[in-house]
């Protein structure tokens, strides 16, 4: 397999950190959908990324569609079977995700559009969604925190870690960390786990093949 995309992308991180954890190997070619979108778009036309092109030759979107596929391979999920257990998963999942999002979209009006055409009000929009995911996320890890070591991390606990360092990378003020102490220290955990180290944040890392 090969997967393509920069890692100072959460999306990207996300399913690099998971296929470690799972035992499976792959490649990864650090393409920016800017800096090098000619290039990523003779991999993938929708110059997207993730992308993920599997042995066979297909290709892959979407960092969760990617992952569901990753398990199979693995024979084996960093999801819980238990209903209750599950929907307490996605949820976690899900906040986490749409925090990485209205991060992205932040950055993107800020640093694509001329600041004569930035909409204030949009950005203001925006940025109340991130902090209420963060919010959220701060209150459920209050209620139960997540299980950040290497042998017992899930999908959660990758896509939280994930999510928060993005955050903090691209957009350091605008979430403080003194309100969400609990993402912090979880954060900060899963940081210090070696399959989080290999696989850094930053945008200039390709990693070895593994």
């Amino acid at each position: 397999m090969k997967l393509i995309g920069m890692l100072d992308s959460p999306f990207v991180r996300r399913v690099a950190i998971s296929l470690r954890l799972l035992g499976l190997p792959f490649e990864h070619a650090a393409i920016s959908v800017f800096r090098g979108f000619d290039a990523f778009q003779q991999i993938n036309p929708v110059v997207k990324a993730p992308t993920l092109i599997c042995d066979d030759g297909s290709v892959l979107m979407d960092s969760t569609l990617q992952l569901i596929y990753a398990e199979a391979l693995a024979g084996r999920s960093l999801m819980p079977i238990a209903p209750a257990a599950l929907v307490q998963e996605l949820r976690l999942i899900g906040l986490a995700l749409a925090a990485c999002e209205k991060t992205a979209q932040i950055v993107y009006e800020r640093g694509l559009r001329p600041a004569e055409k930035r909409h204030e009000p949009w950005l203001e929009r925006v940025s109340g969604q991130l902090q209420a995911a963060y919010a959220e996320l701060e209150a459920e890890l209050a209620a139960r925190p997540l299980d950040a070591s290497e042998a017992g991390i899930r999908q959660s606990g990758i896509t939280v870690g994930v999510a928060w360092t993005f955050t903090q990378f691209v957009l350091p003020g605008v979430v403080p960390g003194d309100a969400f102490p609990h993402l912090v220290a979880h954060a900060a955990a899963a940081e210090a786990l070696p399959v989080f180290g290999a696989i850094p944040c930053d945008d200039m890392t390709t990693l070895p093949a593994h």
